[in-house]
């Protein structure tokens, strides 16, 4: 099982002429992971204090 995974040329010119096509070339934002960070971390906060909230207004806590 030590057989490479490699592409023939011919294979190869044909996913590099996929690739190339003008769908496959979208210009996109980078990804900033500390901005999902702080979007899941603020929804967190918030869910919590609902839940809080809830939880004290039916006598629960």
């Amino acid at each position: 099982m030590d057989k490479k995974n490699t592409l023939s040329s011919e294979d190869q010119a044909r996913v590099d002429a996929y690739l190339s096509r003008p769908n496959h070339q979208i210009d996109r934002k980078p990804f900033r992971p500390w901005l999902l960070m702080g979007v899941i971390v603020v929804v967190m906060i918030g869910l919590s204090i609902f839940s809080y909230l809830f939880a004290l207004y039916y006598g629960v806590i």
